[in-house]
């Protein structure tokens, strides 16, 4: 067996592309180990391959990154290895190092622009390190794969690498229908919407989305997950008397979590196009409320819009003016065709939009590295 280890910075619990990859590559046949931190608000884990998680002293900042890799360089310098697969910018680095040492295989899975993050774009003089780390390292890799067209084309212009494609699709759901007792206490007679993810930020949305709810009557809003506005929201919600009418619940395992997306009469996915990585993202999100089976209202941004136009499985936004989407919303739930509509398609988006089909890709990338 083939030992492959993976490297994240995030503590496993919800990185679900992550979860996908590794199970996936476990059952080629691979013995894999994926490797994280540890934070004092960690869940235990349950998993069919191995994970380590390690204790840092700092958890964000660039004392931090510094921390993390130059720690993540030491583990690995001394550890069985025969590919090393890196997520994300900020793994990159030791992993590439350790690979040109052994002369191991390393695989890159960006999940994003990760220079064009609005915590990167408003700090420039930080934005040009990982810039420059970024430069060295990327036309140097050989396996590198994104998570949309749109990625891929930058990332091949730039550095003249090909980039391949793995979108960060949901398994096929095999949820059971929900029952009465827990529609009841989830949304009664309401009309439930619902905003989840594990990196609810900064532009993307959340604030409108609560504010939008002092105009909308006989709906409620759950925002499920995590990010840097998880607070604002919560004071935001109390601050115009909306806790009659937005429910905000911390990060729930998966299972739990696509109860509440089923239960849900409208998906929402509200980036702005503030910087390229939101311009051109296709977060896992969407691939859930269609495996929920759930419409979606989504903001303008080219990959998530084409998806949802594609299929007609819902409908974009040109604003994020609380008022505005407000009535949007009360026009198309009202619209009873529409829905039916969307329910069919949505059927067809489910079956043809899995892990189980878009894993094909990556079983090709690890079969030659085999």
């Amino acid at each position: 067996m083939k030992r492959l280890i993976v490297s994240v910075t995030n503590d496993l619990t919800s990185d679900q592309r992550v979860h996908k990859v590794c199970t996936t590559l476990q059952n080629m046949g691979f013995d894999v180990l994926l490797i994280g931190r540890h934070l004092k608000n960690s869940k235990p884990l349950m998993r069919s391959y191995q994970t380590k998680r390690m204790k840092l002293w700092f958890t964000k900042g660039f004392l931090f990154y510094a921390e993390y890799n130059f720690r993540l360089f030491l583990w690995l310098l001394f550890q069985k290895k025969d590919i090393l697969l890196s997520n994300d910018l900020d793994t990159l680095l030791p992993n590439f190092l350790i690979s040109k040492l052994f002369n191991k295989p390393l695989v890159y899975d960006s999940h994003e622009l990760f220079t064009e993050v609005p915590e990167l774009t408003s700090r420039p003089q930080i934005q040009k390190v990982w810039l420059s780390i970024e430069r060295f390292i990327f036309p140097k890799l050989k396996h590198v794969y994104t998570v949309n067209q749109s990625i891929a084309s930058i990332y091949t212009k730039k550095y003249k690498v090909p980039v391949k494609i793995i979108r960060n699709i949901a398994p096929a759901f095999t949820g059971k229908s929900l029952n009465k007792s827990f529609l009841e206490k989830v949304k009664g007679t309401k009309k439930m919407l619902i905003l989840q993810g594990s990196g609810i930020n900064i532009d993307r949305g959340a604030e409108e989305a609560v504010q939008m709810m002092s105009h909308l009557d006989g709906c409620i809003l759950y925002i499920i997950g995590s990010g840097d506005v998880f607070k604002t929201l919560k004071k935001m919600g109390t601050d115009l008397a909306l806790t009659d009418k937005v429910v905000i619940k911390d990060k729930i395992p998966y299972n739990e979590l696509m109860q509440y997306t089923q239960a849900a009469d409208l998906g929402l996915s509200l980036d702005k196009g503030t910087n390229l990585n939101y311009e051109y993202s296709l977060p896992n999100k969407v691939f859930d409320y269609i495996q929920a089976q759930t419409p979606l209202l989504v903001s303008n941004r080219k990959e998530v819009a084409k998806l949802v136009l594609k299929n007609n499985i819902g409908e974009v936004t040109e604003t994020l003016s609380p008022k505005k989407m407000a009535k949007q919303i009360e026009s198309l739930l009202a619209n009873a065709d529409l829905q039916k509509t969307w329910q069919s398609n949505l059927k067809k988006a489910a079956k043809k939009y899995t892990w189980e089909n878009e894993s094909k890709s990556l079983i090709l990338i690890f079969k030659a590295l085999a």
